[in-house]
């Protein structure tokens, strides 16, 4: 087996397994995301690596900091969580929400996600959603599908694409800006797919 390969499949293993573990192992957000890195750093003859195995590396990375990022703000009604989830976004982030307006910093960013989501809603990825693509030094941007969960009633009814810019500075990634948009019910999603 190619040893590069082999590399990759264990970044995807080590991704899944800590997506898996207990709660005090899967919220340590930096371990989360440095941990697909480190294994691709380790990688035997990693300049022999195809350019689709590269771009299978950073889709691995970006998935662990998606799951990272969005497990501290699943549990961001405890203080050290939102505090978690803040460190994965630049000071001058910009939020861009189609039906909240736009934030221009983490600061007013976090406010609101302290006062509207926390202890209210989850959020998920639709699986098979996520698409990552390199941004040439500087980072990659992801796309995908989220529903929000209520807490209080359980039910997964709202669904939203969205769009994030990750920065990949230090060996650390960090949001510099996140869309959420075309915020709709999951009736309205399956709706606008019918082709009948």
């Amino acid at each position: 087996m190619n040893p590069a390969l082999y590399s990759l499949a264990t970044v995807a293993v080590l991704t899944l397994s800590l997506a898996t573990t207990e709660p005090a192992v899967a919220t340590d957000a930096p371990a989360l995301a440095n941990a697909a890195s480190a294994k691709t750093a380790e990688a035997p003859h990693a300049g022999t690596v195809q350019p689709a195995a590269l771009e299978d590396t950073l889709s691995t990375q970006i998935t662990a900091v998606d799951f990272a990022v969005f497990d501290s703000f699943n549990k961001c009604a405890a203080p050290a969580e939102l505090k978690k989830h803040a460190a994965f976004f630049t000071e001058d982030v910009e939020f861009y929400h189609d039906t909240g307006g736009v934030t221009w910093n983490r600061k007013d960013m976090i406010a609101n996600t302290e006062k509207y989501a926390c202890g209210h809603y989850r959020r998920e990825l639709v699986a098979g959603t996520m698409k990552v693509f390199p941004v040439k030094e500087f980072g990659a941007i992801e796309q995908g599908v989220h529903r929000f969960c209520s807490f209080e009633t359980g039910s997964c009814d709202g669904l939203a694409d969205f769009v994030i810019v990750w920065r990949k500075q230090d060996e650390q990634w960090k949001a510099t800006r996140v869309l959420s948009y075309g915020h709709r019910t999951a009736e309205a999603k399956t709706n606008s797919v019918k082709t009948d």
